[in-house]
């Protein structure tokens, strides 16, 4: 077999409630909803969720939710940014798809083969108005080299080919 190298590149989103960066999608709203709070989330529903503090669209833990990748690859949210919960599916999704075109482009690079390529969303409940999102995203990618100079890999190779010489030989004849 050849040299096996395994990456798991972790995306998940930080919290940082409070925090109104410039490159945040939603804009405040001076509307309030029928609770008298401020209308943070646009376009969401008003109505609050028994056992919830708030509704969707008076979250702040929503509207202040942030994503960063954690890998050391050149890929999207290198840097803390917003997505809104009806976004995160296809953003975060698309995120870690880069992730599997480096492990393929390095592949090809030094001359090794993908074995497996698998990539996992996680979802998440808010806390504060119950909207599921999706919280980050995992993927762990297989890349098996060949080392032709390798003993062991030599070994293998003689050791197959004597067990499948005569293997297909027909004698009835």
């Amino acid at each position: 077999m050849g040299n096996m190298i395994t990456g798991n590149y972790n995306y998940m989103n930080t919290y940082s409630n409070g925090y109104a960066g410039s490159y945040m999608s939603i804009t405040q709203s001076n509307a309030t909803s029928q609770s008298g709070k401020a209308v943070v989330n646009p376009g969401e529903s008003t109505k609050v969720s028994p056992g919830r503090k708030s509704s969707p669209a008076e979250c702040e833990t929503c509207k202040n939710r942030k994503y960063q990748d954690g890998s050391d690859e050149m890929v999207s949210f290198k840097s803390a940014a917003h997505i809104s919960p009806e976004a995160s599916a296809a953003r975060v999704m698309a995120h870690e798809q880069e992730h599997v075109s480096n492990a393929y482009t390095k592949a090809a690079k030094n001359g090794g083969k993908v074995l497996s390529a698998n990539v996992t969303l996680k979802t998440a409940i808010c806390p504060e108005c119950g909207r599921s999102y999706v919280a980050g995203g995992t993927t762990a990618t297989r890349i098996q080299y060949s080392n032709e100079n390798n003993p062991y890999v030599q070994n293998r190779k003689s050791a197959d080919a004597a067990s499948l010489v005569g293997r297909m030989m027909d004698m009835a004849v």
